[in-house]
């Protein structure tokens, strides 16, 4: 019997039983994400995770004869009688109260502003008022520390050139903080300005023309139409800048390493003191714990009054 011609032949490999043939290993959706996620993972793992979990119980020991010795909750309970760090937390509450209203308003200000049609270099003045952001911390605490200067200062001489007396910027417990907070609000009052003015655009100009046609002037556009509309914004910046002030330390270190007489210290300047000068770790870490639920109790705040606010 004769074979069929090599055209007609199957190949070899359709020839083999299907279920002699190796099966392809199908790799599992899990697998491949972790895949690329094992690196991030890791690196999350080595740099935020453990040094969290380390800190935590840090701030549950204390330095005895040179060995960490576990102690509960003794470090926190230490706080609540240590006037220098409780005058901290009045400080930057005095600080908050005052910086980040005065600089919101001025940002919103600005915003509306650098939104108007008529006004010309628009991107440019955007990048002016959005320099600071991108300033050195240090760099601009210097800058601002040769300006405030008592003898010589910039700002005393400006004042002297009106007529006006010299004020100790510095060293005098009111003008220190108020020096903080002209500082701080000079830098990051365009950066939120910035996030402000892009909510501004997300607005569309049929509610400006709506609100014309209904009589609305500007006054009445701007705050019955345009910053209900903007309150997520303003929420944001309201809680990043929050969250900022109650981290405060460049500042007030270079300007007046938390003085005069703790005028402007603040809790991460006493962490560094504590910790760094001290040499006092359990104690530091503690410290920054309590700072870090601050923070959380001051946002969660105000995302609640926000959301009244909304349902109302």
């Amino acid at each position: 019997m004769t074979s069929p011609p090599a055209s007609l032949r199957k190949p070899a490999a359709a020839r083999t039983p299907a279920a002699a043939r190796p099966r392809r290993r199908r790799r599992s959706p899990a697998g491949a994400a972790w895949l690329f996620a094992g690196p991030a993972a890791v690196l999350f793992a080595a740099f935020f995770a453990y040094p969290l979990g380390a800190s935590l119980y840090q701030s549950l020991t204390a330095r005895r004869d040179g060995v960490d010795v576990f102690v509960g909750l003794d470090q926190y309970r230490r706080l609540l009688d240590d006037p220098a760090f409780l005058h901290s937390l009045v400080n930057t509450g005095l600080i908050l109260a005052v910086q980040v209203p005065v600089m919101i308003g001025l940002a919103l200000v600005l915003a509306v502003l650098l939104n108007q049609s008529w006004l010309r270099f628009r991107a440019s003045w955007r990048a002016v008022y959005f320099l600071p952001a991108v300033t050195t911390l240090v760099a601009y605490a210097v800058v601002f520390q040769v300006l405030l200067r008592t003898d010589g200062g910039l700002a005393n001489q400006l004042l002297q050139a009106l007529g006006l007396d010299g004020v100790d910027w510095l060293n005098s417990p009111t003008w220190a903080r108020i020096s903080v907070v002209g500082s701080v609000t000079w830098r990051w009052t365009g950066y939120n300005a910035v996030i402000l003015l892009a909510g501004l655009q997300a607005i569309g100009r049929d509610q400006y023309e709506a609100a014309a046609l209904d009589g609305a002037g500007p006054l009445r556009t701007y705050t019955g139409v345009i910053l209900p509309q903007l309150r997520p914004v303003v929420l944001f910046c309201v809680i990043t800048s929050t969250i900022g002030t109650l981290q405060l330390f460049d500042e007030n270190y270079v300007l007046t390493r938390g003085g005069p007489g703790d005028a402007t210290l603040t809790p991460v300047v006493y962490l560094y003191k504590v910790g760094f000068q001290q040499f006092d770790f359990g104690y530091a870490a503690a410290i920054a714990w309590v700072v870090v639920l601050i923070i959380a109790a001051v946002s969660l705040l105000q995302f609640r009054f926000y959301g009244r606010e909304r349902r109302r």
